[in-house]
């Protein structure tokens, strides 16, 4: 897609390694200025930024912890300053505590909803007026395959990711007469941080291997450039299972 998104602008939750960090990538090789954003890593967001600049295109790196409002909205208004009003937005941020029945803390489930989804409803509502005053949004959750099967982290996991993908659905139903579309990756052992020191979970993909980030990049780069498909959810998982 080189240039389709040329003078389109891309803010990127947890998009400093990883799937984020791939996305990052893909959309400014697409030609969007992208706004790299993270909550600790901003060592990494600003050298991936620096990457993406000397490549030809602008970015900038963006401290914020997107599960608070405050931050959020501190966040979309230097993103607007720097760079223009934000075009395209992939909720990626996301945390992963791995827990049993037993052992999942109350302060656990609370985390995990707070920046797993409450981070979705915040960072969509913050662009939302910029997308409609254009006629013109793309919005993409990375969710989980976690949201329709058992998973591995835990059920605090699996709530939150399947809220995602009710909100997902909920804004697509809203907001598809105003231009803006909103669908979800659903991504399963993807080789990623969240994967190392397990190289036993291979043994149950069909394909025989984890995924990559640049695979699920590619998922994204997909919704971004279809206007007519909204409210849905690709799953990526080797095989291991279909919606």
């Amino acid at each position: 897609m080189p240039d389709s998104l040329k003078g389109r602008v891309a803010l990127v939750t947890g998009g400093s390694r990883g799937i984020g960090a791939a996305v990052c990538k893909s959309l400014a090789d697409a030609g969007a200025a992208v706004a790299i954003n993270c909550r600790e890593r901003l060592d990494q967001a600003n050298q991936l930024a620096d990457d993406i600049r000397n490549s030809g295109s602008r970015a900038i790196a963006v401290a914020a912890d997107v599960s608070e409002r405050g931050p959020v909205a501190k966040m979309v208004e230097r993103v607007t300053t720097e760079l223009g009003p934000i075009d395209i937005l992939v909720n990626n941020a996301g945390i992963a505590i791995t827990r049993g029945v037993d052992d999942l803390s109350e302060d656990d489930f609370d985390k995990t909803i707070l920046v797993n989804l409450k981070s979705v409803f915040l960072c969509t509502q913050a662009v939302l007026p910029a997308m409609r005053a254009k006629t013109w949004g793309r919005i993409v959750n990375i969710s989980s395959g976690a949201a329709r099967g058992a998973g591995s982290i835990g059920p605090h996991y699996n709530a939150s990711k399947a809220g995602m993908e009710g909100l997902t659905r909920g804004y697509a139903a809203r907001l598809v007469k105003e231009g803006i579309t909103v669908n979800a990756v659903a991504p399963s052992l993807i080789e990623t941080d969240m994967m190392s020191g397990q190289p036993q979970l291979v043994s149950r993909i069909p394909l025989g291997r984890f995924g990559t980030a640049d695979e699920v990049a590619k998922a994204v780069m997909l919704l971004v450039d279809n206007a007519y498909m909204t409210g849905q959810t690709i799953a990526l998982s080797g095989g291991m299972a279909f919606n």
